[in-house]
């Protein structure tokens, strides 16, 4: 018989296990418990939305748009595209399911999102990223609050120690229009010793050339004006409340005046926490101010910032986590106690104790592996018709918690029936 050849898995995605699991479990759990420190309301986002939601808000000449998408027409004609990040979904859902009722709005999200991109270390096709925004909060403070926010996180996972907050002004629509024209003055006189994806970004987005990595923009780029000089009193104001604002919260920053965004929305706050821990591919988490977003998909001038982290990357930082262990393992030391055993396991189980059943090989190997999973405690059910609690070291049970639910639970009458 022919030999039947098993599909591998896909380039850039990934089976999470172990270890893996352990740590992006961790991940999850600790942003869940922070953003609700913060009242933020969480929102479940579809996988997928129509291409266009993608290909206006993020622009059809970025990358992720023109190279990196998974776009394609379902049965019904229509262009579908997996979402390469959650901001345009969130906003696009702000128009179309009437939450602009409720702004200003704090949401958060986390899930699977796609790019089409070299895999690497950290970075994959499939990868998975949380996601803090405010819509409708035109104010300064909503930074402050979303830094604050991520700056806790990060310390709660055990990762901020290396790992800086990067922060710059994008100005405000005046301001950004007079820097970008300025740019351009700038990169049109050393067109002849720009990269060819710079000229290309000098016609469509010159932002970007600031932040290019080829060793032929550098000299030019670097010497390319700041935006300090075209900044409104407006805008310097906003940059210096945001900045007092993350002063006041005690949460540490640096000024990086060539850290950008491209797209024309983004406005005033701009920033990444960085660390020199994960390679050249440095960026832990990143966002900014993008009060133009919402318009750009057809809804009123509607302010906006707001973050995103890949899970995989800020679980990379994080130290091992512990597996999951049992408050409680039943042993059953002779088959005839393993239909009284699997009564127990059911009936802790139902009044909140985390319990597994050892009914398999020896006793003494029983025994041994129920060890193994590092229990609060054991329950022995002996060969005689009697049982013996042992308790083996503290945990998530108080003893006198235990000691209650042996008197007066399902569980005791069960146990009395052993007596």
């Amino acid at each position: 018989m022919a030999r039947i050849e098993t599909p591998g898995r896909v380039r850039g995605t990934q089976d999470i296990f172990g270890d893996d699991q352990r740590r992006f479990q961790h991940v999850v759990d600790t942003f869940d418990r922070v953003r609700r420190l913060y009242g933020f309301q969480r929102v479940e986002m579809p996988v997928f939305e129509a291409t266009a939601v993608f290909a206006r808000s993020l622009g059809e000449t970025t990358d992720v748009v023109s190279k990196e998408m998974y776009s394609f027409e379902d049965r019904g004609g229509d262009s579908l595209t997996l979402r390469p990040e959650f901001t345009a979904g969130i906003a696009r859902a702000y128009l179309t399911e009437g939450w602009r009722q409720y702004a200003p709005l704090k949401l958060v999200t986390h899930g699977p999102t796609f790019r089409y991109e070299r895999p690497q270390k950290g970075r994959y096709r499939q990868f998975h990223q949380i996601d803090a925004e405010v819509l409708g909060a035109g104010e300064p403070a909503a930074e402050v609050e979303l830094l604050t926010l991520a700056d806790q996180l990060l310390r709660e996972l055990g990762i901020s120690d290396g790992v800086t907050l990067q922060l710059n002004t994008l100005g405000d629509a005046a301001t950004r229009d007079a820097w970008r024209a300025a740019l351009i003055e700038h990169f049109q006189g050393a067109r002849g010793d720009l990269s060819e994806d710079s000229l290309k970004r000098l016609e469509t987005n010159p932002l970007r050339i600031l932040d290019s990595k080829d060793p032929r923009d550098r000299p030019i780029a670097d010497s390319a004006p700041d935006i300090d000089a075209f900044l409104t009193s407006e805008a310097r104001d906003f940059f210096a409340a945001v900045t007092s604002g993350l002063d006041a919260a005690g949460v540490a920053w640096e000024r990086n005046a060539r850290l950008v965004r491209g797209l024309d929305y983004y406005r005033h706050t701009a920033f990444e926490f960085v660390t020199d821990r994960l390679g050249a591919q440095g960026t832990v988490l990143a966002g900014g101010r993008y009060d133009g977003l919402v318009e750009s998909l057809g809804g009123p001038a509607t302010p906006g910032v707001g973050w995103a982290a890949g899970i995989e990357r800020l679980a990379m930082l994080c130290g091992e986590v512990a597996a999951d262990a049992p408050d409680l393992a039943i042993i059953a030391e002779h088959p005839d106690r393993e239909y009284v055993a699997a009564r127990l396991l059911a009936a802790f189980r139902r009044i909140g104790v985390a319990a597994e059943l050892f009914a398999s090989g020896s006793p003494r190997k029983r025994y041994d592996r129920a060890l193994k999973q590092s229990p609060q405690l054991t329950l022995s059910l002996g060969v005689d018709g009697g049982h013996s609690l042992r308790w083996l070291r503290a945990g998530r049970l108080a003893k006198g918690h235990i000691e209650t639910l042996l008197d007066t639970s399902p569980v005791s009458s069960i146990l009395r029936g052993l007596e």
